[in-house]
């Protein structure tokens, strides 16, 4: 399967692509509120991702995505993060794969855009899960403080 050699290719370059993942949301504009969290968390999240991406994308139930990606939702509400912060950084970890991928010529043989598609349907199925249960968390987050602060979420200084 090419689509699994990709992954491997991915994971056994996660430093690197969690590397490259941090310097572009430290100059990304749209993922400035990431700058409440700190850095190790971020840093982790990121290897955990890359490190992982085969039993993410092919042993990882969907209940589980929902339970790990309502919960970040949820912490990065906690932390103060916009909702806009926070997906912009879920759709950056997967365009940084791609770029990755590229960069590795994995453009070129008829074969590997076969198994290419293969692994598109499937990051983008496990990214689009990502980030629905992460706006799920964080909505979640706020419906609770509203029943525990009527309009303090919403307050004007």
């Amino acid at each position: 399967m090419i689509a699994l050699r990709f992954v491997r290719l991915i994971e056994s370059h996660s430093d690197q692509l969690a590397e490259s993942l941090l310097r572009k949301l430290e100059q990304s504009n749209r993922t400035a509120g990431l700058r409440r969290v700190p850095e190790a968390e971020i840093r982790e999240r990121a290897h955990e991702v890359y490190r992982n991406l085969s039993d993410w994308l092919m042993n990882t139930t969907e209940a589980e995505v929902e339970r790990v990606y309502t919960r970040l939702g949820r912490r990065r509400a906690e932390q103060g993060v916009a909702l806009s912060a926070l997906c912009w950084a879920l759709m950056m970890t997967e365009e940084n794969l791609w770029e990755f991928l590229e960069n590795q010529g994995m453009r070129e043989k008829p074969l590997e855009i076969l198994g290419g598609f293969e692994l598109l349907r499937m990051l983008d199925q496990f990214f689009d899960r990502a980030v629905y249960y992460a706006i799920i968390g964080y909505e979640g987050y706020l419906r609770q403080m509203e029943v525990e602060r009527p309009g303090a979420l919403f307050r004007t200084a």
